[in-house]
């Protein structure tokens, strides 16, 4: 590529230096013809004046000495144009001189001159005739000699201009070197760039016009990179998207299936005369009422979830006293842990700790996760709640649900907070999970600028973690978007 471009640009410029030196030819050649035929006109016609005094006044005779000794032929007319005499040749044979350029000017009184081939001898000569006795007298000399004269004149122009042309050549080389590498470049850049490199870059190492086009081609590479790489990412989420859409229906279609089954089943039993059956047509409704419920439980999670996701839930952020928060959970979750003998323990918490959140949301958090941990611990187990102050600098208050359950194996921890994920599928369904509690406690988590995880050992029991920030973090001004979805 390089070596096109430099051969191309190498024969423009001999093209060009050509037509330079056929222009300086032709204006060399004609100024010197001119002035060398100016200073000739002037040397021939001193010696006809020479010449003229040297001649008898009476009829000419032999011009061989005069002619020879001025190296010129020479030639007498008279005023009708009638040759007189000639150096070279018979003058009664030659023909009337009246019509010839030179010899008219002369028998005007002028001195005349003309560059033609003599009729006479067959040789291109050069005239000069000067006024002389009423006619003419003519002096010529051979235009060889002249074109000699001008030819090594030319000759020598034209050799001094190539020598000076020459360093011009060789910088011009240089130069077209310089620039057919550059375009060389350039032009393998922009075939990176079709081929759809565009972490390719150019190198900038001047100021001029092609560093200023590589500059200005390197900062489209990169606005090329950089909306490739935005569009990647875009299409990365959008088939993460439909994956979790696409889960999302399933799940969905499969909680759904189990209740509505039931319902449908039990419903059609009652229809058919088990109404009737004072034995079991109560047994049926509380079963049907049950499944019921689990509907309403699933459709409510799903509702929130969506709302958290989407962004599209409303927090009302204020300071909460953390004390308060936990002594207000552990109390409406009481009820439900004495029935199965379940204890209750809420540990020292920091005095006078203060969270801001949103309180309802915290209390939909704390629920969920005293709801689980009831639910998998063992009839007169323990389930502790508790918080503490983090020692980072952003100043967090970090929560904590601990159960003395069957725990969770290592390898299902990473995916525990995931929408309908469940470690025990029969059992939670058996218990009336959803499987979306977790992922509900995450997002609403991350919604106030906290975070969530798990520890947790099998036979040991697990402990839940969230935090809250205790300054204002301007949610409310500008409420974040979760763009990171929980996967299905």
């Amino acid at each position: 590529m390089t070596a096109r471009i430099f051969s191309k640009l190498i024969l423009s410029l001999i093209a060009v230096l050509a037509l330079a030196l056929i222009a300086v030819d032709y204006l060399v050649t004609q100024r010197v013809q001119n002035t060398f035929f100016v200073q000739l006109r002037q040397d021939l016609a001193e010696k006809a004046r020479t010449v003229a005094l040297m001649l008898p006044d009476r009829q000419p005779g032999d011009f061989s000495p005069l002619a020879n000794a001025s190296a010129t032929r020479i030639t007498w007319v008279d005023a009708t144009g009638q040759v007189l005499g000639d150096s070279d040749s018979d003058s009664s044979r030659m023909e009337n001189h009246r019509a010839r350029p030179e010899v008219a000017a002369a028998l005007r009184g002028e001195i005349g001159s003309s560059l033609r081939m003599s009729p006479t001898l067959g040789v291109r000569l050069f005239y000069v005739a000067i006024p002389f006795r009423g006619g003419a007298l003519r002096l010529a000399v051979p235009a060889t000699a002249i074109d000699a004269q001008v030819r090594a004149i030319r000759n020598d122009v034209l050799l001094s201009t190539a020598l000076a042309f020459l360093p011009f050549v060789i910088l011009a080389a240089l130069f077209a070197r310089y620039i057919s590498g550059r375009l060389g470049t350039i032009i393998e850049f922009t075939q990176k760039l079709a081929d759809g490199d565009f972490r390719a870059r150019l190198p900038v190492s001047s100021r001029g016009e092609l560093g200023l086009l590589s500059t200005k081609l390197n900062e489209t590479s990169e606005k090329l990179e950089f909306m490739l790489d935005r569009l990647e990412t875009e299409h990365s989420e959008l088939e993460k998207l439909e994956r979790i859409r696409k889960d999302f229906v399933i799940n969905v279609s499969h909680e759904l299936r189990t209740p509505l089954a039931s319902i449908q089943g039990y419903t059609e039993t009652l229809l058919d005369g088990a109404i009737n059956d004072s034995d079991n047509n109560l047994k049926f409704l509380h079963i049907i009422r049950q499944n019921a419920e689990r509907l309403a439980r699933l459709a409510s999670d799903l509702l929130t979830l969506s709302r958290v996701e989407l962004s599209q839930q409303e927090f009302k952020f204020a300071s909460y006293d953390v004390n308060r928060l936990l002594a207000d959970n552990l109390d409406g979750m009481r009820p439900i842990a004495q029935r199965r003998g379940i204890q209750l323990v809420l540990q020292n918490t920091p005095e006078s700790a203060e969270v801001f959140c949103d309180g309802e949301a915290v209390h939909q958090i704390l629920t969920n996760l005293l709801d689980n941990a009831i639910k998998y611990t063992p009839d007169a187990g323990t389930v502790t709640v508790g918080a503490k102050r983090l020692s980072d600098p952003a100043g967090r208050v970090e929560f904590f649900v601990r159960d003395t359950g069957p725990g969770i194996p290592a390898d299902e921890l990473p995916r525990l907070f995931e929408r309908f994920y469940r470690v025990d599928k029969a059992r939670s369904r058996a218990l009336g999970g959803t499987g979306l509690g977790l992922a509900i406690v995450k997002h609403l988590a991350h919604s106030q600028g906290g975070d969530v995880r798990v520890e947790s050992q099998v036979d040991k029991g697990s402990t839940f973690f969230f935090t809250l920030p205790i300054h204002d973090l301007g949610l409310a001004d500008a409420p974040i978007v979760q763009k990171e979805l929980t996967p299905s």
